[in-house]
């Protein structure tokens, strides 16, 4: 008898120990068990007391124990550590095998046993124990085997990986003893048959739970000898396999005295609970290959012979694999896997769908369906990803680059935490559950289970008091990222592309692929796969990456106007930053980078060799956001940035940086608009920026050389001057910078000396953007300046002043009406406008002799500066209805109108036009002529830059250039002619409005 006091004290102490039902534990302690608490039975109550449920331990040791407590097994638990830890474990979490303990006292010695079985043995070796003869003795075998492997899972000495697979093999060892169970109990006069059973789902993957439907499909055919010509013995063998099925669905699914097996649900099979239960492995292949749908190739990736005729159910696995495989080409393959994981999230009611740690938003089936998808796409090419089981599978997918190696990790943590959740809900009365329950004290109890579990909860110091908290936060914290990670992968865009192509391209090796590649525009389909081979060949993490990659962006390839060229530049770029961790991991995982850098590489060599000339660049593809123009503030203080940073006692190094931003900024804005995110005005305006932002700066280290030579202060204020498309925010991918350079002498300073220093300043400017390195330079133009280039390249305020009223032809006045002074001291450039504006607007317009004159200049312009070989009609400035003609008409207007009509005022063509057109200066027909053709010379320019990598005036008219510039423009591959007729057209009718407006002449007059 135990001779503690008992009472207040008992209870206290039960209650530290953590016994909810402190007078129950006292009662069955003491009274029933007669254990000695605080001497030789202390260890053995603290044992029951860091069970997951003390109160439920305590209650299933009573009951094994018996009335009168069994001496043998206090005796062992008090001594032997590990069936201690073992059964309390078990007692503690599961009532259902407490109960088998009840009835079958003696199975409490399994749990002392050295060592385990958990992993240990082969299914053929599980299967011996499991031989029974009778359903019953079946069951009680079963959970013999149960009771052993989920101690070992509860005492942390069997991993997930381990127990999943035991349980698998368990399953099918149950099965194959029913199979022999059936088998005694057909009738004698049945006829002979082959049956194979083909586990399916988590048995057919070796990943099943405690308490899970065990999916199966039954084949069958006659024995191998029968007579194959007649159908009677394929007719009665599939009706004695069918009685076979039928006896093994019951005796693993009918509850006996024991309780059932497991339900074994065949409705997977070939048109479900309609379809038979039985067919023949050709009925089902004929079924698979005309009638199936997306999800049921899906359920096939996990089919396995686990009972039966082996060679039978080596034959069905053989014969459907080929079309598991094949079934990601199918129509809408991806929208209907995708469709269906969402059918199911919506099908949830909406107060379960939070607890849900199976089918709800972050749960089991959202990392599943993500490792299943990417499987059955990639595996077609890959036969490494052919692994039944998820874990395996996402290994195998992380190893061949298609997930990363994080991404990888943190799905598998969350797969292996929401699976040791789920059989802690299973293993309480071996009954199927997947939702977390709602009550504390059920809530505790499984956080408490987890807690042996090192590797799935939480780090010792991280845990709170609660073990409820702890567990719910870990739910919430792995559902998070599951259903994070499950949308990253699961609704990749590069999915569905993948899946879109034939095989033969996926594996980029055979003819046909090669002959595929020509019917894609590949003008060098040989070439191409010799890139590929390049890119692709070897085991690396990088070859796996690209091998993955490389069948979408062929087809990304193909959709540009040059695919050759795109996939050589992809080469490059890849070859350069293929040491870099983040490059293909940011191609794989944004399959928006992927697109982009396809259709930009494949769009035409301008932006291809910026982007050769700083591969990082290929992050800013990452966002749209990324890819739009910057505000000047913003790049203005960059600049200042960069310059900052450098020394600016060498200014040849400062302004390496300074072009490589602009650099960077040229290739932003191509991307933007061979991808379409930008419009014409805001491709102008970012060039005309960039290219404001990178003489500001070139300015300012022209000054700090010119000072640090002078070893004084600049004795002179500067600014500059922006003319032509540079001053009305036209530019071009090609244009230079024409400008003019204004000083003024500081406070004190001489003539003379100022002159010099800021003659300095601006040739050093010119220099310095000049000079040939590795970034593109800028040639800055100052010919427009008085005098061309026959005079000073810097005057003064009152000196250009001077000019301009005594001396100034009209086509100078006419030059000053895009100039916009743009960087440099402020208050010299708003003088500078100023002077502008009293020259280029004149109250009462130009005088008639210097319209004269303007128009004598460009009638003579016309006749002079075509390039000799030129097809007039198809250089877009200079020719018939080109940017001049819109220009000048605009111009003319502009220096006649704009000292009455302040909305003329204006550097820009279109604006100016239409301010013409407000004002009745111009009709509206006219304008949107001379408009329609100005912005479409503008944009040939400019699209002409893009795919040859040099400027020119002259729209193309050879292939591969012209089709390449077309498809820039938005025109069909095979419309490329269609934009040299909308180009004449356009033409000809701004010349009409040029000839009536500028000329004055008639319509139809010809130009004399």
């Amino acid at each position: 008898m135990v001779t503690m006091p008992r009472g207040a004290t008992l209870a206290g102490r039960l209650a530290a120990l953590g016994f909810a039902d402190t007078v129950g534990a006292a009662r069955l302690l003491t009274d029933e068990l007669r254990l000695d608490v605080i001497g030789q039975d202390a260890p053995l109550v603290a044992a029951i007391a860091a069970a997951a449920d003390p109160d439920l331990a305590l209650a299933g040791l009573a009951r094994l124990a018996g009335p009168a407590p069994d001496e043998e097994l206090l005796g062992r638990l008090r001594a032997d550590e590990t069936l201690r830890t073992r059964l309390i474990a078990v007692l503690g979490v599961s009532s259902a095998l407490a109960e088998h303990l009840r009835r079958h006292r003696g199975d409490w010695r399994l749990l002392g046993q050295v060592g385990g079985q958990a992993g240990n043995e082969s299914g053929d070796q599980a299967g011996g124990e499991l031989a029974a003869a009778t359903p019953d003795e079946l069951r009680v075998a079963y959970r013999r085997r149960l009771l052993v492997l989920a101690a070992e899972d509860l005492t942390g000495a069997a991993s997930l990986d381990d127990v999943v697979a035991e349980l698998a093999d368990l399953a099918s060892a149950a099965l194959r003893a029913a199979l022999r169970i059936a088998r005694v109990q057909l009738p004698p006069d049945a006829a002979p048959c082959r049956l194979a059973i083909i586990a399916m789902g988590k048995c057919g993957a070796r990943e099943l739970n405690y308490a899970s439907d065990v999916d199966v499909i039954f084949v069958a055919s006659p024995p191998c000898d029968a007579d194959e010509a007649g159908g009677t013995d394929e007719v009665a063998a599939l009706r004695t396999a069918t009685q076979l099925a039928s006896a093994v669905i019951r005796v693993c699914s009918d509850a006996g005295a024991e309780g059932a097996l497991f339900p074994v649900d065949a409705n997977l099979r070939p048109e479900g609970r309609i379809g038979p239960l039985v067919r023949t492995v050709a009925s089902h292949l004929a079924y698979y290959q005309r009638w199936a749908k997306t999800w049921e190739f899906q359920a096939l990736l996990k089919a396995r012979p686990v009972a039966g005729d082996p060679e039978l159910g080596r034959d069905y696995v053989a014969a459907l694999a080929p079309l598991v495989w094949q079934a990601a080409g199918r129509e809408g393959f991806v929208a209907d896997v995708q469709a269906m994981r969402r059918r199911v999230i919506d099908q949830l009611p909406a107060r379960d769908a939070g607890r849900e740690i199976k089918l709800g938003p972050g749960g089991l089936r959202d990392i599943e369906f993500a490792v299943q998808l990417l499987q059955l796409v990639h595996g077609r090419a890959d036969d490494l990803l052919r692994e039944p089981a998820t874990l395996p599978a996402l290994a195998a997918l992380a190893a061949g680059g298609y997930v990363g190696r994080q991404d990888a990790a943190s799905l598998a943590g969350s797969y292996r935490f929401l699976r040791a959740v789920e059989h802690l809900l299973q293993l309480r009365q071996l009954r199927r559950t997947h939702s977390l329950p709602t009550d504390q004290a059920t809530l505790r109890q499984l956080g408490r289970a987890l807690r042996p579990l090192r590797h799935l909860g939480p780090p010792e110091a991280a845990r709170s008091a609660d073990p409820a908290a702890d567990l719910t936060g870990q739910w919430r914290q792995h559902a998070t990222v599951a259903r994070q990670l499950h949308e990253k992968l699961f609704y990749r865009p590069l999915l569905d592309a993948v899946a879109r192509l034939p095989g033969d391209v996926i594996r980029l090796t055979s003819q046909a692929a090669k002959d595929r590649l020509e019917a894609l525009g590949y003008v060098d389909p040989a070439g191409a796969l010799r890139h590929i081979e390049a890119l692709t060949t070897g085991v690396s993490r990088k070859a796996a990456i690209q091998r993955a990659l490389l069948p979408a962006m062929l087809g990304w390839f193909a959709d540009a106007p040059r695919p050759d060229a795109g996939l050589l530049a992809f080469r490059q770029v890849s070859e350069a930053l293929g040491a870099s961790p983040w490059y293909l991991r940011l191609l794989r995982d944004d399959t928006n980078v992927a697109w982009r850098m396809a259709k930009l590489l494949a769009s035409g060599r301008y932006p291809t060799d910026l982007l050769l000339r700083a591969p990082g660049a290929v992050e800013m593809l990452g966002s749209g956001e990324l890819l739009m123009p910057r505000p000047p503030d913003s790049l203005r203080a960059e600049a200042d940035a960069v310059l900052r940073r450098h020394d600016l006692a060498d200014p040849a190094d400062a302004v390496i940086a300074l072009l490589a931003l602009r650099r960077a900024e040229l290739l932003r804005t191509a991307a933007a608009d061979v991808l379409g995110l930008a419009d014409h005005d805001q491709v102008s305006g970012a060039l005309t920026t960039i290219t404001a932002v990178t003489i500001a700066g070139a300015l300012d280290l022209a000054r700090l050389a010119v000072e640090r030579s002078l070893g004084t202060e600049l004795p002179a204020r500067i600014c500059v001057v922006a003319m032509g498309r540079f001053g009305g925010r036209e530019l071009g991918y090609g244009s230079d910078a024409d400008v003019l350079f204004v000083y003024e002498p500081q406070p004190g300073a001489g003539e003379e000396a100022a002159a010099r220093a800021a003659h300095a300043v601006a040739d050093g400017l010119r220099q310095l953007l000049g000079r040939p390195g590795p970034d593109p330079c800028l040639r800055v133009d100052a010919d427009l300046r008085p005098e061309g280039r026959q005079g000073p390249l810097v005057r003064t305020l009152p000196a250009y002043r001077t000019y301009y009223r005594r001396w100034a032809a009209p086509w100078e006045v006419q030059a000053l009406l895009r100039a916009e002074p743009v960087t440099g001291d402020a208050d010299l450039r708003e003088a500078f406008a100023a002077l502008a504006d009293d020259v280029r607007y004149p109250p009462g317009g130009i005088p008639d002799a210097a319209v004269r004159e303007i128009k004598r200049i460009k009638a003579r312009m016309e006749a002079e500066r075509m390039p000799r070989g030129v097809e007039p009609a198809l250089h877009v400035k200079l020719g018939p209805g080109g940017l001049s003609d819109a220009e000048w008409v605009a111009q003319l207007i502009q220096l006649r109108h704009g000292g009455a009509v302040p909305a003329l005022r204006t550097t820009q063509t279109l604006g100016a036009l239409a301010a013409a057109t407000q004002a009745g200066l111009l009709a509206g027909d006219d304008e949107l002529a001379l408009s329609t053709s100005w912005l479409l010379a503008s944009r040939i320019r400019n699209a002409v830059m893009l795919v040859t990598g040099r400027a020119s005036d002259v729209l193309p008219t050879a292939q591969p250039d012209l089709a390449a510039t077309a498809r820039l423009l938005g025109y069909r591959p095979d419309a490329s002619h269609d934009l040299v007729q909308d180009w004449r057209r356009a033409a000809r009718r701004a010349r009409a409005v040029m000839e009536r407006v500028f000329y004055g002449l008639p319509a139809g007059s010809p130009l004399r």
